[in-house]
Protein backbone atom coordinates (compact mmCIF):
# COMPACT_ATOMS: atom_id res chain seq x y z
CA UNK A 1 0.00 0.00 0.00
CA UNK A 2 1.36 3.25 -1.02
CA UNK A 3 1.45 5.72 1.93
CA UNK A 4 2.73 8.17 0.63
CA UNK A 5 -0.25 10.88 1.16
CA UNK A 6 1.73 14.16 0.40
CA UNK A 7 0.53 14.32 -3.33
CA UNK A 8 -2.80 14.37 -2.29
CA UNK A 9 -2.42 17.19 0.37
CA UNK A 10 -2.23 21.09 -1.04
CA UNK A 11 1.28 21.97 -1.59
CA UNK A 12 0.11 25.58 -1.10
CA UNK A 13 -0.27 25.14 2.67
CA UNK A 14 1.95 26.20 5.57
CA UNK A 15 3.57 23.10 7.15
CA UNK A 16 1.90 24.74 10.64
CA UNK A 17 -1.40 24.81 8.67
CA UNK A 18 -4.48 22.68 11.46
CA UNK A 19 -5.26 19.08 10.86
CA UNK A 20 -8.17 16.83 12.32
CA UNK A 21 -8.27 13.65 11.44
CA UNK A 22 -11.69 11.74 11.47
CA UNK A 23 -11.78 7.90 11.47
CA UNK A 24 -14.60 6.15 10.79
CA UNK A 25 -15.80 2.52 12.62
CA UNK A 26 -16.03 0.86 8.86
CA UNK A 27 -14.68 1.42 5.06
CA UNK A 28 -16.62 3.86 3.11
CA UNK A 29 -18.36 1.89 0.54
CA UNK A 30 -17.49 3.49 -3.41
CA UNK A 31 -21.18 5.33 -3.99
CA UNK A 32 -20.68 6.95 -0.36
CA UNK A 33 -17.11 7.81 -1.19
CA UNK A 34 -17.94 9.14 -4.50
CA UNK A 35 -20.86 11.05 -3.27
CA UNK A 36 -18.80 12.51 -0.29
CA UNK A 37 -16.02 13.88 -2.39
CA UNK A 38 -18.33 17.20 -3.50
CA UNK A 39 -19.94 17.27 -0.32
CA UNK A 40 -16.35 17.75 1.76
CA UNK A 41 -15.41 20.04 -1.50
CA UNK A 42 -18.72 22.02 -0.77
CA UNK A 43 -17.84 22.47 2.61
CA UNK A 44 -14.49 23.80 2.62
CA UNK A 45 -15.29 26.16 -0.15
CA UNK A 46 -17.92 27.85 2.10
CA UNK A 47 -15.92 27.22 5.51
CA UNK A 48 -16.12 30.67 7.26
CA UNK A 49 -14.59 32.14 10.29
CA UNK A 50 -16.36 34.88 12.02
CA UNK A 51 -17.40 35.60 8.26
CA UNK A 52 -14.31 35.31 6.88
CA UNK A 53 -13.50 32.18 4.59
CA UNK A 54 -11.27 29.83 5.86
CA UNK A 55 -8.52 28.54 3.70
CA UNK A 56 -9.66 24.84 3.60
CA UNK A 57 -8.89 21.51 2.99
CA UNK A 58 -10.78 18.03 3.27
CA UNK A 59 -10.19 14.64 1.87
CA UNK A 60 -10.90 11.16 1.94
CA UNK A 61 -8.16 8.73 3.17
CA UNK A 62 -7.72 5.58 2.52
CA UNK A 63 -11.23 4.71 2.34
CA UNK A 64 -12.03 5.71 6.19
CA UNK A 65 -10.43 8.67 7.24
CA UNK A 66 -11.96 12.37 6.50
CA UNK A 67 -9.31 14.54 6.68
CA UNK A 68 -9.73 18.68 7.43
CA UNK A 69 -7.24 21.21 7.13
CA UNK A 70 -7.43 24.84 7.48
CA UNK A 71 -4.08 27.39 6.81
CA UNK A 72 -4.72 29.73 9.45
CA UNK A 73 -1.93 31.79 8.14
CA UNK A 74 -4.20 32.81 5.71
CA UNK A 75 -7.07 33.37 8.04
CA UNK A 76 -7.88 31.96 11.52
CA UNK A 77 -10.10 29.29 12.61
CA UNK A 78 -12.17 30.03 15.71
CA UNK A 79 -14.31 28.16 18.04
CA UNK A 80 -17.30 29.58 15.37
CA UNK A 81 -15.59 27.19 12.28
CA UNK A 82 -14.37 24.40 14.76
CA UNK A 83 -18.08 24.01 15.52
CA UNK A 84 -19.26 24.11 11.84
CA UNK A 85 -16.77 21.35 11.25
CA UNK A 86 -17.85 19.44 13.64
CA UNK A 87 -21.68 19.70 12.46
CA UNK A 88 -20.52 18.83 9.27
CA UNK A 89 -18.56 15.44 10.49
CA UNK A 90 -21.69 14.68 12.14
CA UNK A 91 -23.92 15.36 9.52
CA UNK A 92 -21.97 12.87 7.10
CA UNK A 93 -21.95 10.22 10.26
CA UNK A 94 -25.84 10.53 10.21
CA UNK A 95 -25.78 10.46 6.63
CA UNK A 96 -23.92 7.27 6.51
CA UNK A 97 -24.97 5.00 9.62
CA UNK A 98 -21.02 5.53 10.90
CA UNK A 99 -18.99 6.62 13.50
CA UNK A 100 -16.12 9.10 13.42
CA UNK A 101 -15.85 10.46 16.81
CA UNK A 102 -14.55 6.94 18.97
CA UNK A 103 -11.00 7.97 20.28
CA UNK A 104 -10.92 4.48 21.71
CA UNK A 105 -10.97 2.92 18.33
CA UNK A 106 -7.03 2.29 16.85
CA UNK A 107 -5.93 2.03 13.52
CA UNK A 108 -2.95 -0.36 12.39
CA UNK A 109 -1.78 -1.46 8.84
CA UNK A 110 -1.57 -5.37 9.43
CA UNK A 111 -1.16 -7.78 7.06
CA UNK A 112 -1.55 -5.36 4.18
CA UNK A 113 -4.89 -4.38 5.58
CA UNK A 114 -5.69 -1.09 7.81
CA UNK A 115 -7.23 -2.83 10.82
CA UNK A 116 -9.38 -1.28 13.73
CA UNK A 117 -8.44 -2.11 17.21
CA UNK A 118 -10.10 -1.54 20.35
CA UNK A 119 -7.95 0.32 22.95
CA UNK A 120 -9.26 -2.46 25.40
CA UNK A 121 -8.23 -5.03 23.42
CA UNK A 122 -4.35 -3.35 22.74
CA UNK A 123 -3.00 -5.09 25.92
CA UNK A 124 -3.89 -8.63 24.45
CA UNK A 125 -2.81 -7.54 21.33
CA UNK A 126 0.82 -6.64 22.04
CA UNK A 127 1.21 -9.66 24.27
CA UNK A 128 0.11 -11.94 21.89
CA UNK A 129 2.26 -9.97 19.05
CA UNK A 130 -0.49 -9.15 17.11
CA UNK A 131 1.49 -5.52 17.04
CA UNK A 132 4.70 -5.17 17.72
CA UNK A 133 6.40 -1.59 18.14
CA UNK A 134 7.66 -1.74 14.86
CA UNK A 135 3.38 -2.52 13.22
CA UNK A 136 1.99 0.57 11.48
CA UNK A 137 0.00 2.91 13.59
CA UNK A 138 -2.34 5.54 12.19
CA UNK A 139 -1.78 8.51 14.95
CA UNK A 140 -4.87 10.48 14.93
CA UNK A 141 -3.71 12.43 17.36
CA UNK A 142 -1.43 14.93 14.73
CA UNK A 143 -2.56 18.56 14.77
CA UNK A 144 -0.50 19.98 11.43
CA UNK A 145 0.11 19.26 7.90
CA UNK A 146 3.67 18.79 8.96
CA UNK A 147 3.20 16.38 11.35
CA UNK A 148 0.07 14.44 9.22
CA UNK A 149 2.99 14.40 6.50
CA UNK A 150 5.97 13.11 8.87
CA UNK A 151 4.35 11.32 11.88
CA UNK A 152 0.66 10.42 10.72
CA UNK A 153 1.49 6.46 9.87
CA UNK A 154 5.08 5.73 11.69
CA UNK A 155 5.51 2.80 13.55
CA UNK A 156 3.64 2.40 17.28
CA UNK A 157 6.97 3.17 18.97
CA UNK A 158 6.98 6.24 17.87
CA UNK A 159 3.75 7.80 19.29
CA UNK A 160 2.04 7.59 22.53
CA UNK A 161 1.91 4.16 22.21
CA UNK A 162 5.75 3.22 22.77
CA UNK A 163 5.48 2.84 26.82
CA UNK A 164 2.39 0.37 26.01
CA UNK A 165 5.36 -1.53 24.51
CA UNK A 166 7.79 -1.74 27.07
CA UNK A 167 5.33 -2.21 29.80
CA UNK A 168 4.37 -5.92 28.13
CA UNK A 169 7.85 -6.68 27.56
Amino acid sequence: MNFDITEHLPEDFAPNSRVWIYQSDRIFFMQEALEMEPMLQEFVTNWKSHGTPVKGYANLFFGRFIILMADENASGVSGCSTDSSIRFIKEIEKKYNITLFDRQMLTFYIKDKVELLPLSQLKYAIDNQFITSDTLYFDNTVLTKEALENNWITPAKNTWLAPKFSASQ
